[in-house]
């Protein structure tokens, strides 16, 4: 007897009751993955810029795209927890991301500067809409702390956006 309720308390602490359905849960869990896939690839892009960019814009850019990959590798823990919270496993290995990913891999070939900003405005831009696209699952479930998630990052995301676009207009 004192088995079956052992194993019957520790099946009821594995279980998630926290007013989201498993199914729901599942769907979310699903695109926070994508969320977090699109920021470790643009976290890697990016920090694959700062290493390799040169020209006269070096110091200035060398400078922000390490500000940039430092505030995206401080997002990918909070994703990966929410996912963790939600019941679910998060990715984690660069096969995954690569299949969840939105956005393309970093060139093999360093691109010349104002290129390595283009690509980033439109990684940010693609996180953005990888972002908003979860919304209705999340208002769907009253999963309130992934929308806060969601909206500290799509902040940031457009905000990135437009202060690298910014560095491409005459």
């Amino acid at each position: 007897m004192a088995k079956k309720s052992v194993a019957k308390s520790a099946n009821a602490a594995a279980s998630i009751n926290i007013g989201i359905s498993e199914k729901d849960r599942a769907t979310i869990a699903a695109g926070l993955s994508k969320l977090l896939a699109d920021t470790y690839t643009l976290y890697l892009t990016t920090h694959n810029f700062h290493w390799n960019v040169t020209g006269p814009m070096f110091n200035t850019l060398h400078t922000m795209f390490m500000a940039q990959y430092t505030e995206l590798w401080n997002a990918v823990d909070p994703i990966a927890e929410r996912i963790r919270s939600l019941g679910h496993v998060a990715p984690g290995s660069y096969a995954q991301f690569a299949q969840l990913s939105s956005l393309p891999d970093a060139p093999t070939q360093p691109p010349k500067a104002l290129e390595m900003v283009r690509i980033l405005v439109e990684g940010h831009e693609g996180v953005a809409r990888t972002a908003r696209s979860l919304f209705a699952a999340v208002d769907k479930a009253s999963d309130e702390p992934s929308a806060d998630l969601l909206t500290q990052r799509l902040t940031v995301h457009e905000q990135t956006a437009w202060m690298l676009r910014s560095l491409l207009e005459d």
